[in-house]
């Protein structure tokens, strides 16, 4: 499937967050959402990504956003990642990949000559089941003021 792009219906989900409840889109609807995939836990630039949400998530908040996190890292990871960083947003386990398959986010990548399939770090902003925005081009340290200056 082709990544996704805004005013698309954003594919319904369900998953488990980081201790073990399910969440899905549905129960952020009538909400908007801010969705990211990232590829995972802990590393330089998925946590630049994170803690800028982190610092930003009291603005975003009072813009009205929710926000959910998407990797394929486990529940366990998804744990240390949120204590050693204080994120207050849950994070979603995308184990098999269903979710970012079905967003168009896992895809073909490389890095140090090497190709592989991965993550390919996206952000939509879904308002009521529609896809409002799309990040593709994620600047890790200043994502939240990306999404904000967006809305202003």
């Amino acid at each position: 499937m082709g990544k996704l792009k805004e005013g698309d219906t954003a594919p319904d989900f369900s998953a488990v967050d980081e201790n073990g409840n399910p969440v899905s889109l549905s129960d952020y609807k009538g909400k908007k959402l801010i969705l990211y995939f990232y590829p995972k836990d802990n590393t330089p630039g998925c946590t630049a990504e994170a803690c800028s949400l982190r610092d930003g998530y009291g603005e975003l908040r009072s813009m009205g956003f929710e926000l959910l996190g998407v990797s394929p890292d486990s529940a366990a990871s998804h744990v240390r990642f949120k204590e050693k960083h204080g994120l207050p947003f849950r994070l979603i386990v995308d184990e098999g990949n269903r979710i970012a398959e079905s967003y168009g986010v896992w895809g073909e990548k490389k890095f140090m000559g090497k190709t592989y399939q991965g993550i390919l770090r996206t952000t939509f902003v879904i308002n009521d089941g529609r896809i409002e925005k799309v990040f593709d081009k994620v600047k890790t340290k200043e994502h939240s003021a990306q999404i904000i200056d967006s809305y202003k």
